[in-house]
């Protein structure tokens, strides 16, 4: 087909991001064979030897310029084209509205004029999502690859049509909103998070500038098919029914969830519909999210170069086949110890609360969760799904868990310490298949938009069950389950031994294997958002295992947990546990008496609890009586993680619990444990270092770890992949970020594509070994002449000077040092590279000045002891942690405060508090 090519008029002068050369009109008959004007914006290969096309494809009300980025970033090789759909941006208004099928076909002859042959990567966004994977299917021979940024192909289930397009689409303000005013024009930037620039909003609104130009908004809008007769509705069900086509096509969904428009559950229609897509959310964006996230034309292009093309150039970019996928060594069950005791009378798990102890034993512990797994899958619970559980650690918690797990689900758990808006956040972006939940969990995940099959772990009056949507209870399901056990006994099969049995009388699925999903736990969000990091059930039981053995955790262990997990993994080793009266939420509610009465109920020879939940224990201890203090002597060992633990709290909690070994696990949500280390270790280490010493020691690797430090370069960023640092002696005291390689490391971040990529490094695989890679921790320190890790901080908060990058966890320890400090921070402030050291502390007795200026002496002593220059010192009355831990200090929070009281700004003055 010809076409006539020109170059377009100074429309786009002046315009923001914006190469004007880009600029093209294409003259391309359409199905009538009447010759339609198009503009578009395109950038050549600019290589001799061309790897493929990008086509880019806008909805409404935008235009090409939506992917300025995209063609700016182009590597060589790639020919971009961003057309403007007809009567759209600057293509030819035309007199009658076109339909999607039309949409569909005019971009079919357009990309045939243009001489695309393939490989092509198809992006689009909104209403251009339909079209695209029109052009798609029709073209799946020159397809590579698929991009696709908030757009929707299907209402989802349970959602009705979101409310700003309600408002337009509707007769009486269809006219006025998107003709007569610029109204649906200017809400198309409107609703981006941060704020456009106006100069952004003005070039998206530019070609609409008059009435007559929004006339194909109005049609647009219109041409929503959601009527059963509409007359787009049979090329939209054609589109819809066509992705099974498109299965098998490389594809990435990069979504703003604060979208109005196109919520997350349009992602997860999506997700459902092209099951292999990779998945990479931007928390804070909005409907424009290549707008809103900078960076997202970067990391598309990144996600395009990391799939491969294959010889044939007509044929998909394939992702490379994963080594680990043939691996099926055989893996215990998770709840293999809890079916070794399932005949023991001993308690099993003891609740402390209002009631007293609440225990349960061993023997009706395993009953109980075998009934709940019949009633779970007779009510539609099964292998790929996802249950998120909001339930308070205890019985229920552990029943409803292991359930779950035997049923063949995935659990997902947040912590509610997270605050109930990023909780919502959390649990949204998993998309859960069912909720599992307590009654006020259940009326926050209501409030929270939380999808999911609704059962409650408790009582419901009837009008809040129908108003919730609650399916069943827990109680009714393990009745249903009892009662199908039964009537089997009845029938003379004899007494159920688990899984084997029950898997075949009661219709349960065998059991999941080794690489399926088992659980999306979400890390602290210390340093942004929360993230769910996905583990298989062979990484999880591997780091059961290995708590297990750092905890020395086997058969007839007792463990007080004051952190919701370990409580659940006590059973998976066949160990019995205390939960503590106390709010896990948050764990300066744990004291002395709360422990030691959990100590108590199990006589408890193991406990884990966070370093905040320590502070609040010693804090306590003045009230114990005597009895309750000798039931602490039962105590043989001591896990603390989560942040890392002052030696002078692990001395004071030393006094208290006389019998135990103190140890400090080093580890994190996607990593735990990763080393050991014991207070006499700690104290040995620190002994030998002296005042040089740079770091928290957190010991050496636990069994099956390798440590790896990928050295910081003189911008604080790591130069190179990591080198195995373990058993080696020629890297002493390099500083870089630590890297983990285990058989339990996390199997990725969930639906965060570009984190997961970036948070591995390239592994070995050994002979008849599981390849694992590099985990990267995002904390950098160092390993020493004896192979001790020390931790220096986060990778985040290292700190940029001139003479080269400085990590703060040394200073601040030798601050606190000090008499008359409690607490400090060394934080950065200034530009990346000249950045100087400022350090926040909380002085003994809190801050009393009105101004945040550190008084000269106490300024003057923390620049004697630093060991670094120190810019200024200033004080506060307390230093931001994390919600999880209550332990690790925000110190990008601390620095934007400490930058902003040396800047001069009065109204911070006033508040003494980052």
């Amino acid at each position: 087909m010809n076409s006539a090519r020109t170059a377009a008029a100074p429309l786009l002068d002046g315009l923001p991001g914006i190469d004007p050369t880009w600029s093209r009109r294409v003259d391309v008959p359409d199905a009538d064979q009447i010759v339609r004007t198009w503009h578009l914006l395109e950038r050549p290969a600019n290589s001799e030897s061309p790897i493929g096309t990008m086509i880019c494809l806008h909805g409404n009300p935008t235009w090409s310029y939506l992917w300025r980025r995209f063609l700016q970033l182009a590597p060589d090789g790639w020919r971009v084209i961003a057309p403007d759909q007809l009567s759209m941006g600057w293509s030819e208004q035309l007199e009658q509205p076109r339909s999607l099928a039309q949409r569909i076909d005019d971009l079919a002859r357009l990309t045939e004029a243009l001489g695309v042959t393939g490989p092509v990567v198809a992006v689009a966004h909104d209403w251009g999502g339909p079209v695209l994977l029109g052009w798609a299917e029709r073209h799946r021979d020159q397809l590579a690859g698929i991009v696709l940024t908030n757009t929707g192909v299907a209402i989802p289930a349970g959602t009705t049509l979101p409310p700003l397009i309600r408002i337009a689409r509707s007769a009486p303000m269809l006219e006025s909103v998107c003709v007569r005013t610029p109204a649906f024009v200017r809400g198309a930037t409107a609703i981006s998070r941060p704020r456009l620039p106006k100069e952004i909003r003005d070039a998206y609104a530019s070609p609409y500038a008059i009435a007559g130009r929004r006339r194909a908004v109005r049609d647009f809008v219109a041409d929503i098919p959601l009527e059963s007769d509409h007359p787009s509705r049979a090329a939209l069900d054609q589109v819809v029914d066509g992705l099974a086509n498109l299965a098998d096509v490389p594809t990435l969904l990069a979504w703003g969830p604060r979208d109005p428009v196109f919520s997350i559950r349009y992602l997860h229609d999506l997700r459902r519909r092209l099951p292999q897509a990779d998945i990479q959310l931007y928390p804070a964006a909005s409907h424009l999210v290549v707008e809103d996230a900078p960076t997202a034309a970067a990391d598309i292009w990144e996600w395009v170069q990391q799939a491969p093309l294959s010889a044939d150039p007509h044929r998909a970019l394939r992702h490379p086949a994963d080594p680990e996928s043939e691996i099926t060594t055989e893996v215990r069950p998770l709840w293999a110890g809890l079916l070794e005791r399932a005949d023991d009378p001993a308690t099993a798990i003891a609740e402390l609360g209002p009631r007293g102890v609440v225990p349960i034993s061993f023997a009706a512990l395993e009953r109980r969760v075998a009934d709940l797994t019949i009633g779970l899958v007779r009510a539609g619970v099964g292998p790929g799904q996802r249950v998120a559980v909001l339930v308070r650690p205890g019985i229920d918690l552990t029943v409803a868990v292991y359930a779950c797990w035997r049923a063949g689900a995935a659990i997902v758990v947040a912590d509610a310490g997270l605050g109930l808006r990023n909780l919502g956040r959390a649990l949204r972006s998993a998309d859960p298949d069912h909720l599992i939940a307590i009654p006020a969990g259940l009326t926050a995940a209501h409030a929270l938009r939380v999808p999911g099959h609704r059962i409650v772990a408790g009582d419901l009056p009837p009008i809040m069950r129908a108003r919730m949507r609650v399916s069943h209870t827990l109680a009714e399901l393990e009745e249903l389950g009892r009662h199908a056990r039964q009537l089997d006994q009845r029938a003379g099969i004899p007494e159920l031994t688990p899984p084997a049995e029950l898997t075949e009388l009661a219709a349960i699925p065998p059991s999941p294997g080794p690489d399926a999903e088992a659980a999306v736990l979400f890390t602290s969000g210390a340093t942004g958002p929360s993230k769910g990091v996905v583990y298989r059930h062979r990484q999880l039981r591997a780091q059961i295992d290995l708590f297990g053995r750092v905890g020395d955790l086997r058969p007839g262990a007792r463990l007080v947990a004051a952190f919701a997990p370990f409580a659940l993994y006590a059973a998976a080793l066949g160990a019995a546990a205390a939960v503590p009266d106390m709010d896990v939420t948050k764990p300066g509610t744990l004291t002395a008496k709360a422990l030691a009465e959990a100590v108590a109920a199990v006589s408890a020879t193991v406990v884990f609890a966070s370093p905040a939940a320590l502070r609040n224990v010693v804090a306590t201890a003045d009230g114990l009586t005597d009895d309750l203090r000798a039931q602490l002597g039962s105590v043989r060992i001591l896990l603390s993680a989560g942040a890392p633990v002052p030696l002078p709290l692990l001395r004071r909690v030393q006094a208290l619990l006389p019998n135990a070994e103190l140890h400090t696990p080093y580890g994190m949500t996607e990593a735990l444990p990763a080393t050991d280390v014991t207070m006499a270790e700690i104290e040995q280490a620190v002994a030998e270092v002296g005042s040089r010493a740079n770091g928290v020691c957190v010991g050496r690797p636990v069994p099956g770890v390798r440590i790896g430090i990928a050295p910081l370069g003189p911008d604080a960023v790591p130069a190179g992949e990591p080198v195995d640092v373990t058993d080696r002696t020629d890297l002493t005291d390099c500083t870089g970020e630590i890297c983990i390689s285990a058989t339990h490391v996390k199997d990725h971040y969930d639906r965060l594509w570009l984190t997961q990529q970036r948070s591995v490094a390239a592994g070995q695989q050994q002979a008849g070994q599981r390849r694992t890679g590099w985990h990267r921790t995002g904390d950098v320190g160092h390993v020493d002449a004896r192979q001790r890790l020390w931790v220096e901080g986060r990778l985040v908060h290292v700190i940029t000077s001139p003479a080269g990058p400085i990590t703060p966890v040394g200073i601040e320890q030798r601050v606190e040092a000090l008499p008359g400090v409690e607490l400090a921070a060394a934080v950065g402030v200034g530009p990346a590279g000249t950045q100087q050291t400022v350090v926040v502390l909380v002085p003994t007795g809190g801050a009393t000045a009105r101004r945040p200026l550190a008084p000269a002496a106490l300024a003057a002593s923390v620049r004697q002891a630093a060991g670094s220059p120190i810019a200024a010192v200033l004080v506060t009355d307390r230093l931001p942690v994390d919600i999880r831990h209550a332990s690790k200090i925000d110190r990008s929070r601390v620095a934007r405060w400490a930058e902003q009281v040396l800047a001069g700004d009065s109204l911070l003055h006033r508040d003494r508090r980052p």
